[in-house]
């Protein structure tokens, strides 16, 4: 068991906290958390005290806690010490060697190792000035992450979101030397999503995939220390940390994509590549006109699966997904047989898995067929990577 120190601050990212507690603690670590006055705005120090089972600290000028110099005791009993979020102001009063609250004078009294998770407006996250402070920490030899891109509780959109939880607790395991590391020394290739076949130079055929299971699985596999490659199909998703991303268009481009990435101890085939493209992709915009247009010619495309499956270079592990709407569990064991997979993950697509957060799954193996329940396909993904984990 770690003792992590975990330095709340004032951000609306400040939630995203409980649910690192509780992450925390079901790794087996414990958690002493500093709330600062910022942070009590979005958090109360009863949440975090109830979740952490511990006393949360608000202060410096606690009567009893500072008699027995308490902030240095904080701050060397800690293994490690985490800023969640880590927002433009406390970067730039860490960088400055400020000391003027409880959060800043722990982190300048410290001796022991600090990770930072940022969060904060695009615009502040790109300004020089924060720029500079990160560095500043950076080469103080402060580990701080890069934010994640997208939607912002203020309207904007880019670089600044927090990291997601489950990579904030991979990069804590990582700079402890814990967690489950299985899988290190194993390269595993993982594809995503979906893949657009031309039709001309603004339509193309396609289908629903989120990519949100196979990015999942990605992110699982690299907490589990393996070096994973993730072919990624055209989605909107970022990068889990510690995964080596490469983004394609077509089935074809992603048949090459994953060619060029083996050897692999693993293939793990998440993507939902589309089985047709066009025969002839026009070169200009088809026009509507008033009769109508002639009928598509369609021609199969690569099966990147069964192609991988007869590759001299084929992973010791081979596992396929099988999306169906009906016979779910006939059409995957047939699958599987006719594409000389291991295993095939099978799920029902007829409801709101596409684009959902969730996925009931049956994993159809030599062995037979392992159903699961309804599961956040998070819990999906950490479930198959324990398996792999297993199975290598």
């Amino acid at each position: 068991m770690k003792r992590i120190l975990l330095i709340v601050g004032g951000g609306i990212a400040a939630y995203k906290a409980c649910e690192l507690i509780r992450e925390l603690r079901r790794a087996g670590h414990d958690v002493r958390c500093v709330l600062t006055e910022g942070g009590a705005h979005f958090v109360t120090a009863m949440t975090l005290a109830a979740l952490s089972e511990n006393k949360v600290h608000t202060t410096l000028w606690d009567l009893k806690d500072e008699a027995e110099m308490g902030h240095i005791r904080l701050s060397r009993e800690a293994d490690l010490l985490v800023v969640v979020p880590g927002t433009a102001d406390l970067i730039a009063r860490m960088a400055g060697g400020l000391a003027n609250d409880l959060a800043t004078t722990l982190l300048l009294a410290t001796d022991k190792p600090v990770l930072v998770a940022p969060a904060m407006n695009v615009r502040m996250w790109r300004h020089p000035a924060t720029q500079r402070n990160v560095a500043q920490l950076r080469s103080d030899g402060i580990q701080v992450m890069e934010p994640d891109e997208g939607a912002m509780a203020c309207g904007e959109f880019g670089p600044g979101r927090l990291p997601e939880v489950p990579a904030i607790v991979a990069a804590i395991e990582r700079k402890l030397g814990t967690g489950d590391r299985r899988l290190h020394g194993r390269h595993i290739l993982v594809t995503a999503g979906p893949t657009h076949e031309p039709i001309d130079p603004v339509r193309y055929i396609a289908n629903r995939s989120s990519g949100k299971q196979g990015f999942a699985i990605a992110a699982a596999l690299a907490r589990r220390g393996a070096r994973v490659t993730l072919v990624a199909g055209p989605v909107d998703l970022p990068t889990p940390a510690g995964v080596a991303r490469h983004d394609v268009e077509t089935a074809q481009q992603m048949s090459e994509a994953v060619a060029a990435a083996l050897p692999a101890d693993a293939a793990v085939m998440v993507a939902a590549v589309a089985d047709w493209r066009a025969a002839d992709v026009a070169a200009q915009k088809l026009k509507k006109g008033d009769d109508a247009p002639a009928p598509l010619r369609l021609a199969r495309n690569v099966d990147i699966l069964a192609t991988l499956a007869q590759d001299v270079r084929r992973p010791r592990l081979l596992i396929g997904f099988a999306a169906e709407t009906e016979q779910v569990l006939d059409h995957a064991q047939a699958k599987r047989r006719r594409k000389g997979a291991d295993w095939i993950v099978a799920n029902d697509v007829s409801g709101d898995v596409m684009g959902g957060d969730a996925n009931t799954v049956h994993l159809v193996t030599d062995d037979g067929v392992e159903s699961w329940e309804r599961l956040p396909k998070r819990l999906v993904a950490e479930r198959l990577a324990d398996r792999i984990a297993d199975a290598l």
